[in-house]
């Protein structure tokens, strides 16, 4: 399911150890790191264009590939109720129409109310193919979330394309800080998208410190 590219698409299940880089607000900045290879995959900053390799405006994140290259750029569409974010492919360009669409299910959910994604098609598909919707399940403050998407035709089956879950230190016998997280990609699925869904994520829930980090328990609804 090719969304930011095929090379993103990898025929095995992905795992990427993500890494909170900055705490000064939501989405500052993260680098994922491919388990297989220990290699950098992906990072996301907000420092805006000519500053450390960004490719993002002020109010936007950029989200770059390992040598700097921007892959998406997300910002929040104002005015709106529901934290609408809308992602662009690459770096966005004026009048460039978005790749996806994400918001809170809610104006009243609090930080644990998951989000609703729509893939928006084309401009060349426009009036003829509906968007295809993936929902977020679960608490990402808690990372423990999963990416469900919708079926695409009676009979199918929602299908989990993407899961966030604590990160465990084998060795040590020890559930890391929410800093340090897994991203696990279904095989098959656009694992640059899914780290776009981090980064809107992030924005929409944040940290809530509120939230017992220690609880790691999906409230599963599968559609």
């Amino acid at each position: 399911m090719p969304i930011v590219g095929a090379e993103y698409c990898d025929p095995e299940e992905r795992v990427l150890t993500v890494r909170k880089t900055s705490h000064f607000s939501p989405g500052d900045g993260f680098a994922a790191y491919d388990a297989r290879t220990g290699g950098l995959a992906f990072r996301a900053d907000t420092y805006g264009r000519g500053h450390g390799g960004g490719a993002a405006s002020a109010g936007e994140l950029a989200l770059l590939g390992p040598s700097g290259e921007p892959l998406l750029t997300v910002r929040r569409r104002r005015p709106s109720l529901h934290q609408r974010w809308e992602g662009f492919l690459g770096a966005r360009a004026d009048g460039q129409k978005a790749l996806f669409s994400a918001r809170r299910p809610s104006i009243l959910g609090g930080a644990a109310a998951g989000a609703v994604i729509e893939l928006l098609p084309p401009p060349r598909a426009a009036g003829a193919a509906a968007p295809e919707l993936l929902r977020v399940d679960g608490s990402f403050p808690r990372r423990c979330c999963r990416v469900v998407a919708a079926p695409r035709a009676e009979g199918e089956k929602a299908k989990v394309v993407a899961e966030i879950r604590r990160k465990v230190d084998e060795g040590a016998r020890v559930v890391m800080g929410r800093d340090v997280f897994v991203l696990r990609v279904s095989p098959g699925f656009d694992a640059a998208f899914a780290m776009g869904i981090v980064l809107v994520l992030d924005q929409i829930a944040g940290d809530d410190a509120s939230i017992d980090a220690g609880a790691d328990v999906i409230d599963a609804k599968i559609w």
